[in-house]
């Protein structure tokens, strides 16, 4: 069992690791968790690549991490997941420029977008949270291949409870739009990728382990309405009551931004987990499979293996991606 917890930080848990020579590669690094964890890496050592849509928010990340971590390594690369040749161009130029990958932070996302859809005409949050993932790294394996140690995170959320895949209509052609609905398929999508990865290369060395990094107050809910906010600030409150926690992590229940990307950074570089894979981890731990808590917890259709195949193969088919 961890000794860490739902307030520790991103420095708590990576104190004492030594992450020099490890290639770390970090999709929406700019900002928020993707940021922080880039920071907390480069300062154990790490050789860190911040990925994003925005040379100029990657730059500006560089310089923040620059003033905080003297003689950081740190490169940017474009990556827009939301277009699959943005992607496949992303990895073209990753794999020209670096000669593996270590571990890879599937870090970026979109939460509770009005209906939209990505270039390639996928529903947004579907398109961008698993499509653009699953594409992305099905171009980088080669690099990750070649690392030390693999871990890939994902980063899921607690919203993976909302709802499950929906294969007939993912992306909601056939039934009308929410948001929420269409948020938590997508993060269950994030575990079932998680589990699809680990049945394939974990006998290579390679381990994949799904993230809720827990409640934070990041740009990833710039599309909520102060309504929105409010729902989610409440349901935070019952949930901590019923748990009878205190939500003394932050203000309103909320954790603090290197409190949110702890559990990556965790999942990344725990010995605990040497070994292990196709796990889904909340507050620094392994949670366990419960369809019946909401406060905690992971679905057992999220890590259903016979999901995890059936959305494989229908996400090869509609991104053109096939990791051979």
């Amino acid at each position: 069992m961890s000794d860490f917890g739902k307030t520790s930080t991103t420095d708590d848990v990576l104190a004492g690791k030594d992450l020099t020579g490890k290639l770390v590669f970090i999709t929406g690094g700019n900002s928020g968790l993707g940021l922080e964890t880039g920071r907390a890496m480069a300062s154990r050592g790490a050789h860190v690549v911040l990925a994003g849509r925005d040379q100029g928010k990657l730059d500006a990340a560089i310089a923040t991490i620059m003033n905080e971590v003297s003689g950081a390594q740190l490169e940017t690369i474009l990556c827009d997941l939301g277009s699959l040749d943005a992607v496949r161009a992303c990895g073209m130029q990753a794999n020209a420029r670096w000669d593996r990958i270590d571990l890879l932070i599937n870090n970026a996302g979109v939460m509770a977008c009005p209906f939209g859809h990505t270039a390639d005409g996928f529903e947004m949050q579907f398109g961008t949270n698993h499509l653009g993932h699953f594409a992305l790294t099905g171009h980088l394996m080669p690099l990750v291949r070649k690392g030390h140690d693999q871990r890939i995170v994902n980063l899921s959320s607690r919203g993976h409870h909302i709802a499950p895949v929906d294969f007939e209509d993912p992306h909601f052609k056939n039934r009308d739009y929410d948001k929420w609905q269409s948020y938590g398929q997508s993060k269950t999508a994030n575990v079932l990728f998680t589990v699809g990865l680990e049945q394939r290369f974990a006998d290579d060395g390679i381990h994949a382990i799904a993230v809720h990094p827990g409640g934070i107050q990041t740009n990833l809910g710039r599309h909520m309405s102060e309504d929105d906010m409010k729902w989610m600030r409440e349901r935070m409150r019952k949930s901590a009551e019923k748990s009878g926690e205190s939500g003394e992590s932050g203000s309103d229940g909320f954790k603090t931004i290197p409190q949110g990307a702890a559990t990556q950074c965790w999942a990344a570089t725990a010995d605990e987990l040497e070994g292990r894979g196709g796990l889904y981890c909340e507050d620094c731990h392994v949670a366990e499979v419960d369809d019946e808590n909401f406060t905690g917890g992971v679905r057992s259709y999220a890590v259903d293996p016979d999901n995890a195949e059936r959305l494989w193969a229908m996400s090869e088919e509609m991104t053109g991606v096939s990791y051979g």
